[in-house]
């Protein structure tokens, strides 16, 4: 997020917005169990970021593990992503993540420790204290 204010809401999925996420999921075709995400909604492991009224991004997590981030196309660009990671390194203190060369760059402008592992990236932050 640059110094404007943000103009989208970042918060806990409720439990009947499965919908929404999985649609913002869907269309960044990231594979995810749809049953452990349904488990998930309401709690703030399923953050989502809304704006409008509607679901623009979603991250998913398991502990500190980051399994999903995703933000509908026409919103990208615009500080979602990198506001839902935030929230969930306020909330865990560290954030792990595996993902592919293709968003490297979004990890890497929030300073992830990135590394190779088993042919794929993997990228570690923590809080500073």
């Amino acid at each position: 997020m640059s110094g404007d204010e943000q103009d989208f809401a970042i918060r806990a999925a409720t439990t009947d917005e499965f919908v929404d996420v999985m649609r913002v999921l869907d269309g960044a075709v990231l594979e995810i169990d749809a049953e452990k995400i349904q488990h998930r909604l309401g709690t703030d492991s399923v953050l989502v970021a809304e704006r409008g009224g509607h679901v623009v991004g979603a991250l998913v997590r398991d502990g500190d593990h980051v399994e999903a981030v995703a933000v509908r196309r026409q919103h990208r660009n615009s500080g979602v992503g990198a506001a839902l990671v935030r929230r969930a390194l306020e909330r865990t203190g560290r954030l792990t993540a595996e993902f592919d060369p293709q968003v490297r760059e979004f990890y890497e402008s929030l300073e992830f420790e990135i590394r190779e592992r088993d042919g794929r990236l993997w990228g570690e932050k923590r809080v500073r204290d």
